[in-house]
């Protein structure tokens, strides 16, 4: 929950070396995924609540999961997939909305960077 990448490194440095000696594989697995895990920096503020979420894949079809098990299968492919799709549409209405606005989804895409959430000017040459 750093501001900036460099108050992430800082405190990601405290934390292996506090618990490194108590949970060596943790440690490890962390100093392997490090640039992975502070990814989200590279990217708008507004979007970071998104980026850090953990497993949002499960959470999309947890409303299938359930449904899923209570009618003990599904029957045919074909009832199957009827089924997913009319869930699916059915949890969309719930589904939170990106912070931000369109425009910051098109600054990303098109390539523009990003420095701590903020977007990095280009020098006027």
């Amino acid at each position: 929950m750093a501001e900036t990448r460099e108050d992430a490194n800082k405190a990601f440095d405290l934390f292996v070396s506090k618990y490194g000696a108590k949970y060596p594989k943790a440690a490890a697995c962390l100093r392997k995924d490090r640039d992975v895990l502070l990814a989200f920096y590279d990217f708008p503020a507004e979007h970071w609540i998104h980026l850090r979420t953990t497993n949002p894949i499960e959470s999309t079809f947890a409303t299938v999961r359930l449904r899923h098990r209570r009618t003990k299968g599904s029957g045919s492919r074909k009832a199957c997939l009827a089924m997913v799709f009319m869930l699916a549409r059915s949890a969309e209405r719930r589904w939170r909305k990106l912070n931000g606005s369109a425009v910051r989804l098109l600054q990303v895409i098109q390539g523009q960077r990003f420095i701590d959430g903020i977007i990095k000017e280009r020098n006027a040459a």
